[in-house]
């Protein structure tokens, strides 16, 4: 608060903010983008994924929380998903 005892809001230069539709339409896209990465290994077809980190070590699973909690995912909306997972 400043000494009016008014909030201060400190928003990042570098964030974009959306209302509306926007914000909405690009939500829905981080959920699809989201399930596009998992839905290969899903059934009774599902394939594995190797994973590589910037160190080099390399990673096979097939479970999509690992996927998800390895992969670095900037969107807030596909943040929660993968904490939820």
């Amino acid at each position: 608060m400043d000494k009016g005892g008014q909030p201060v809001f400190i928003i990042d230069p570098r964030k974009e903010q959306t209302k509306g539709r926007d914000t909405l339409s690009m939500n829905i896209a981080a959920a699809k983008a989201v399930a596009n990465i998992v839905k290969s290994i899903l059934g009774p077809r599902g394939m594995d994924k190797m994973l590589v980190n910037p160190l080099g070590d390399i990673t096979i699973t097939n479970d999509g929380a690992t996927i998800l909690h390895d992969m670095d995912i900037e969107h807030p909306t596909a943040k929660m998903i993968v904490e939820v997972a």
